[in-house]
């Protein structure tokens, strides 16, 4: 890999989705709301820590310093960093927003003892990205899981920005790494649980089965877990092929492809996950959409009717003056059977995912999902050839950046 400024390395969508959201007025409300807060002291971030992890000094972990120090210089970083480590089994790591000038890494137990030097950089190099682009500016969890829910479309930008965040991150833990092989072994393990000890890990078959996944033709996401598509912790294959991407461009390599082609090709390979069907002129975005619109309906009134709050949400996604006196919500409702058969024709798993997705969204738009409409979201779900599961998931998920 190539030395390079390492802003330089942010991915386009996340700097600009990130931008935009700034200006947005329940991100300025909350960031607003959080400012004031820190006025009036330490949040005790520091001290919760403190309490319940242990913190690594130099003294007790000079390796994982050194490695630290090395990706703090590759990063262009300077400010002072502490370490901590937490029991659990599972392979985490995050990064807490700074509080009194100093940097807070989280690593789990688990993933410290079992990572090897490469994978350990990849990961720390991932946390420290997040700091780097500013993402914490964004307190995504606190306006998803606020008092005061955000309309559905200011959701759906925040859940797309999140996963390209992720991209710029894996960039900056790939940057520090300089070992793409490395990066992929950490990716496998915090996929998977598992180490090489259990497993022979290969990356070249591990990107294969990406592209045999035809991430970029027209079908693509076959067989790919369903409750993946959505989330925003967990590694998903499209990360592995955006850094694959990543590791041929001009960013990583000389004479590598432009950056403006890699933005290209990761843009094209996240598309799947964007709700993009709402503009769509293809006879699948249509048909997708006339799903959507018939099934946001039902769902809304499943419980005592439509309420003013649901339709102002539904007008949100459909347009002002979309929901009317006309609409036979009856007749969609019985429509609703043949609206699925028909999407189950034209589309591909990902792809009936992303309405159900949606339909998530504008359940809990006002707060709450009340029992008739999670009934009525998992027999869609059955119908579309999705888990039941994926709809508990979209409901009650976490919205954190790692």
């Amino acid at each position: 890999m190539t030395s390079i400024d390492a802003t330089a390395l942010r991915c386009q969508n996340d700097q600009a989705l990130f931008d935009s959201l700034l200006q947005e007025p329940d991100v300025i409300r909350v960031n607003e709301h959080l400012e004031k807060v820190a006025e009036e002291g330490p949040t005790g971030i520091r001290r919760n820590l403190l309490a319940t992890s242990v913190r690594l000094t130099r003294t007790m972990a000079p390796d994982v310093y050194k490695m630290l120090d090395d990706c703090a210089e590759k990063l262009q970083l300077d400010i002072p960093i502490e370490l901590y480590v937490y029991a659990s089994p599972q392979f985490n790591a995050a990064c807490v927003k700074p509080e009194e000038g100093r940097l807070f890494i989280m690593l789990a137990s688990s993933l410290l003892e079992a990572f090897k030097d490469g994978e350990l950089r990849f990961v720390i190099g991932h946390e420290l990205g997040h700091h780097l682009y500013q993402h914490h500016d964004i307190p995504i969890g606190y306006i998803l899981r606020g008092k005061s829910r955000p309309n559905p479309k200011l959701a759906l930008e925040l859940f797309t920005w999140s996963r390209y965040a992720e991209i710029s991150a894996d960039r900056a833990g790939a940057h520090c790494a300089q070992d793409l092989k490395a990066v992929g072994r950490a990716l496998f393990r915090l996929t998977s649980g598992l180490s090489d000890d259990v497993i022979a890990f290969n990356f070249d078959d591990f990107v294969k089965q990406v592209d045999d996944m035809q991430l970029v033709d027209a079908e693509p996401g076959q067989g790919a877990p369903t409750g993946d598509w959505f989330s925003t912790h967990p590694f998903s294959p499209l990360r592995v092929k955006a850094l694959a991407l990543f590791d041929q461009s001009e960013l990583a390599r000389p004479n590598g492809t432009s950056k403006d082609s890699l933005e290209v090709s990761v843009q094209r390979v996240m598309a799947l996950m964007e709700p993009n069907y709402l503009e769509g002129k293809t006879d699948t975005a249509e048909t997708m959409r006339r799903l959507f619109f018939a099934a946001a309906l039902t769902v809304a009134n499943a419980s005592n009717g439509i309420s003013d709050a649901e339709i102002a949400v539904f007008e949100k996604y459909f347009g002002d003056g979309s929901f009317n006196d006309k609409l036979d919500i009856a007749r969609l409702a019985a429509e609703l059977p043949e609206r699925i058969s028909q999407t189950l024709a034209v589309t591909s798993p990902s792809q009936r995912i992303q309405v159900l997705h949606d339909l998530c969204l504008i359940a809990r738009a006002d707060g709450y999902v009340t029992e008739p409409e999670r009934t009525l979201l998992a027999e869609i779900a059955t119908s579309l050839d999705v888990t039941k599961a994926f709809v508990d998931q979209c409901i009650e998920c976490s919205a954190d950046l790692d």
